[in-house]
């Protein structure tokens, strides 16, 4: 009985099919530690006022974006934030109800989970023992979520349900989806790489303009009323790719001097960096026919070698990669920017092949990577450690996704070659 026991144990642990079975039980645990976690640890102000007041002066009529503006600054946002900040914003009394805000992100916690198990129980590459890390075991995470109120994890929770969507072969509600959630913040960009190359393959050139006209054209939607009255205001201030971010708040440049990490030309070997590894990825690890990368612009009843089919596993390791190559090159991680890329980092992990050994060496780089992200004011070690981790999954990925090499055909025998007889 008890060797029976011990083996369903194992299995439940270790076996993704059981995925479904304890992401129930987590979900409901998360529920309980949610809740003690707003009743017994005080909340921290940060940028919720500052979200108020900026939503506040949409409320009041303002619709020049350059006039929006909080205790922390102008409003850098897209025209998605305001709107779903808006309904907070009535919601709990101008932003007053701040334990309502709480467990109104408790449940959009809860959601984001339900979205990300989901993804996982399709994928059947992690085993279930992992998501007790992605789940009560990250203080950073919950305190992003319920302590903080950040956009970062709205924005995140409306990506997966995109995500979600795409599994489903629903590429136009996705991309929909896909687009209002970069409307709230721009991080969701770092997968539109992978988004782009996946409709490529989809559909093919022709086919993924009308997907690409739905992102577009919610974008013009939302922005509209600020469009109208100060164009250039919004799009500057909206869409900002040069913003300069503070030295104190990084978490992954701290042993950098101030004057490198503020420097432009710092900035364009990023750039250039992020580039040259999507590129890499493209061709080498994303790309799978036998055909040259430019064939994916033909209708794909026109290729000469159709693509493999469109996999569940292959559309995750290219959105999940694409971003996390943008999250290696990025100018400057904050501790909210943590929930960019925290619920991929076990399919990351886990998407290559696994033996036994590799288990744990696997679980303790999410525990360095979680304690990098802990450790407040970021220090020189905590910076590094964290680069090194991200260093070595992108090995991982690269060398644990390569094809097999060919197997080598044979080579016939002179002496039992009839034909190179004659000849002689």
């Amino acid at each position: 009985m008890a060797v029976r026991l011990r083996r369903v144990c194992r299995e439940v642990l270790l076996e993704p099919r059981y995925t479904p079975l304890v992401a129930a039980c987590l979900c409901l645990a998360e529920g309980g530690v949610n809740l003690w976690v707003i009743r017994r640890v005080p909340y921290t102000e940060i940028d919720w006022q500052a979200y108020m007041q900026e939503v506040g002066g949409f409320a009041n009529g303002t619709r020049d974006y350059t006039q929006l503006r909080g205790d922390t600054g102008p409003l850098v946002y897209p025209a998605g934030f305001v709107y779903l900040f808006l309904g907070l914003y009535y919601a709990t009394g101008r932003g007053a109800d701040i334990r309502l805000a709480q467990h109104i992100f408790a449940g959009l916690y809860l959601l984001n989970l339900l979205l990300v198990f989901r993804i996982y129980c399709r994928t059947c590459k992690v085993p279930p023992y992992v998501f007790f890390f992605m789940c009560c075991a990250s203080y950073r995470i919950h305190s992003i979520f319920v302590l903080r109120l950040f956009n970062d994890p709205v924005a995140m929770a409306i990506l997966f349900l995109a995500i979600n969507f795409f599994l489903e072969d629903r590429w136009s509600w996705g991309c929909l989806l896909f687009s209002l959630a970069v409307s709230v913040k721009m991080n969701i960009l770092l997968f539109a790489p992978g988004l782009l190359f996946l409709l490529l393959q989809r559909f093919g050139l022709l086919g993924c303009i009308p997907k690409l006209c739905i992102c577009a054209g919610l974008q013009v939607a939302l922005g509209l009323p600020f469009l109208l009255e100060n164009p250039l205001g919004y799009l500057t201030r909206s869409f900002d790719l040069g913003r300069q971010f503070q030295f104190k708040w990084t978490v992954n440049w701290r042993f950098l001097p101030e004057e490198v990490f503020q420097h432009r030309a710092f900035h364009a070997g990023l750039l250039l960096t992020h580039l040259a590894g999507l590129a890499l990825f493209a061709l080498h690890r994303w790309h799978r026919s036998k055909e040259s990368i430019l064939s994916l612009l033909k209708d794909p009843a026109e290729r000469k070698h159709p693509s493999p089919p469109m996999s569940v596993n292959k559309i995750i390791f290219i959105l999940f990669s694409s971003n996390f190559l943008g999250i290696c090159c990025s100018r400057s991680l904050h501790y909210q920017f943590y929930v960019w890329y925290f619920h991929t980092l076990p399919y990351l992990l886990w998407c290559t092949p696994t033996s036994k050994l590799t288990h744990m060496p696997k679980v303790l780089l999410l525990g360095v990577i979680e304690l990098c992200w802990n450790t407040y004011p970021s220090t020189v070690c905590s910076s590094l450690s964290l680069h090194i981790c991200h260093g070595l999954v992108l090995l991982q990925l690269w060398y644990g996704t390569a094809l097999p090499p060919a197997p080598k055909l044979p080579q016939p025998s002179k002496k039992s070659d009839p034909l190179s007889r004659k000849a002689q």
